[in-house]
Order: C-alpha cells, then sequence, then structure tokens
C-alpha cells in the first residue's frame, strides 16, 4: 500500500511527541490487526478545522497523546470526503498502530475504512460514527443534548409557546441529525410550539449569520432561534442584536464559553449542553491505545454531557474555550 508522497497531500507533523517504536507488525493486504505492547503511534484524520470545537478537539488529541507517550500524525480534510481517504490512506502509509477518525461524512469514509482493514490497522471514530468498520466510537449521545436544550427552551416559552427557528448543521450527519431529533422530541407537543426549518451552515458561525438575515425577515415573529451549535447560535444572536431584536431568545449546543457566559449574563441566550472538545480528545486517544494494544473496549463510548441555563452557567464560566464536561 506503499504510496509516492505527493506535496499537495495536506499531512503534518505537529509534534514528535514522544520517542517510540513503531509498531513492525506487518499489516499491508494480509489483514492481519496490528497489536502494540510498547509506545504507538496514533494517526489523527481530522474532518475539518472550520470551527473552534475542532480546533480544541485537536487540540485534546494532541496533549492527550503527548501524555501517553505516544507519536501522533495528523491530517485536516477540510471537509472534503475525498480528501479524507487520501489522508487515512497516507498515515496507513506511515505504520500508524490505530487510527483515530473524525470523519467529513460518516458513508463517505467507506473506502479509509476499507484501507485500513486491508492493513490492519484499527479505527476509533471521535465525534461523528460510521456505518461500519470502526473498532469503536467516541462521542456524546446528541440526541441527549438536543432534548436538554429542548427541555429549557419549552420551559423559557411557556404555556404561550411561540414559532422557534432552527439552524442545522451538517447535511446527512449523524450529530446534526440526533440534534434535531432531541430538540424535536422535546418541544413538539407543546401548546403553541411551531419549529420552522432553517438551513444547514455547516456548524461555521458567518454562514448563520448570513442566514439568519435572511430567516429574520421571512419570520419576524420568532421566538426562539436554536441552532445546533453555539457557534452558529452565537451568528444569530449577533444579526439579532443588530437588529434591535433582544425579544428573540437563542440556544445552542456544546457549552462554547462565550455562550456560556451570556447565558450567565441573563440576556437573550438561555441554554446550551456541554460537549467539551477538550476531554473527547482525552477520552478518544485513551480508547485508541486500549484498542491498539487488544484491550476490550465499549463499542460506543460516552463522554458525557449536562445542560446549562441561566441558573447553574456561573458554575462553568472560565478562561477555557469550552466548558468543561461532567464525566459519564
Amino acid at each position: 500500500m506503499k504510496r509516492i508522497f505527493s506535496t499537495a497531500v495536506a499531512i503534518s507533523v505537529p509534534l514528535a511527541l514522544a520517542a517510540c517504536s513503531v509498531s513492525t507488525t506487518p499489516g499491508g493486504d494480509s489483514g492481519e490487526r496490528k497489536k502494540s505492547d510498547g509506545s504507538l503511534t496514533i494517526g489523527f484524520s481530522q474532518a475539518t478545522q472550520q470551527s473552534p470545537f475542532y480546533v480544541q478537539l485537536h487540540s485534546g488529541v494532541e496533549k492527550a497523546a503527548k501524555k501517553a507517550g505516544a507519536k501522533l500524525y495528523f491530517a485536516d480534510a477540510g471537509g472534503e470526503v475525498t480528501q479524507q481517504n487520501d489522508d487515512i490512506q497516507d498515515l496507513i502509509t506511515r505504520d500508524v498502530d490505530v487510527l483515530l477518525v473524525n470523519p467529513v461524512d460518516p458513508k463517505g469514509a467507506k473506502a479509509g475504512m476499507a484501507a485500513a482493514e486491508s492493513a490492519g490497522v484499527p479505527v476509533v471514530t471521535v465525534d461523528r460514527p460510521v456505518p461500519s468498520g470502526a473498532d469503536a466510537h467516541v462521542g456524546r449521545d446528541n440526541k441527549k443534548m438536543g432534548t436538554l436544550v429542548g427541555e429549557m427552551v419549552a420551559e423559557q416559552l411557556g404555556a404561550k409557546g411561540g414559532k422557534i427557528i432552527e439552524i442545522k448543521g451538517d447535511a446527512g450527519g449523524a450529530v446534526a441529525r440526533d440534534r434535531s431529533q432531541g430538540f424535536h422530541k422535546a418541544v413538539e407537543g407543546k401548546p403553541g410550539i411551531k419549529i420552522v426549518a432553517g438551513p444547514y451552515c455547516d456548524y461555521i458561525r458567518s454562514k448563520a449569520v448570513t442566514a439568519m438575515q435572511d430567516l429574520l425577515q421571512t419570520n419576524p415573529d420568532a421566538k426562539v432561534v436554536y441552532a445546533h451549535n453555539d457557534d452558529m447560535a452565537l451568528g444569530a444572536l449577533q444579526v439579532l442584536k443588530e437588529n434591535g431584536r433582544t425579544d428573540v431568545k437563542v440556544a445552542g449546543v456544546d457549552g462554547l464559553m462565550e455562550a456560556v457566559k451570556a447565558i450567565d449574563k441573563g440576556g437573550p441566550y438561555v441554554a446550551t449542553a456541554l460537549n467539551d472538545p477538550i476531554s473527547l480528545g482525552s477520552t478518544a486517544v485513551k480508547t485508541a491505545t486500549d484498542v491498539a494494544r487488544g484491550k476490550k473496549v465499549n463499542g460506543n463510548v460516552d463522554a458525557g454531557t449536562e445542560p446549562v441555563d441561566q441558573g447553574n452557567a456561573g458554575e462553568f464560566t472560565g478562561s477555557t474555550t469550552f466548558a468543561p464536561a461532567s464525566k459519564p
């Protein structure tokens, strides 16, 4: 499976975290599973770096790998499915002992999963699961997070209810699907509540700003904006403030510290759910290390969450980019 590396391949080695021996167990076309008892080499293929969550997830993986004495190779797919499959192939040629994969598109990662299986390299997915091919998945219950936020929003609206604008994450993504389903489960059937579906904004604040400018014009009677992450919710909040609409409440997911502090101020931002990417990255590295060493692991590792509203936001404020999440 060795290939000639092109200078266009976006593989970087940001940090040789520790001197370590690379597993010499053959993989190749035999499909024999690698197993290492010594220091490890981890390959991390990430979907994107285009939001604070993924930047911090990368940081969490780096810190945890360094602490574990593992060498880390990193690749940023830039949101491109084809690039990610190429990245996974390239990481395999570096003789990694285990792969961490944060898929751009769970179904689109099929070629990369097949390559890893053929090479005998175990795979642990993080944040977004794949339909098949992974030894374990490390993430959080996104449906639960959506439900927690929905319950807090319903409480804020009270008996009168109101129109809710929903700004979505990525089309076809499991995270967006689950955060939507959980939220809908919590609010649907409540008196007077109507949900208006907004566009997919890929968890990016600038896209949410553009979308919200149009959504506010077509839905001037909106009472709440719910976004699938805090970064998009903060983009919506920016547009609302620019238009003097302090009467519209805002809610998101992830526990971005900027959002937590806005909630603590008692303003229109009312709710989020914790999804600390640093702890998620740490749990992912621990799981990947166990898998590489042949230890038995849970196939679905839940890193835990907790609701944040105006009653407890002060407990989570600090200097980190995201509020630290409670353990499951």
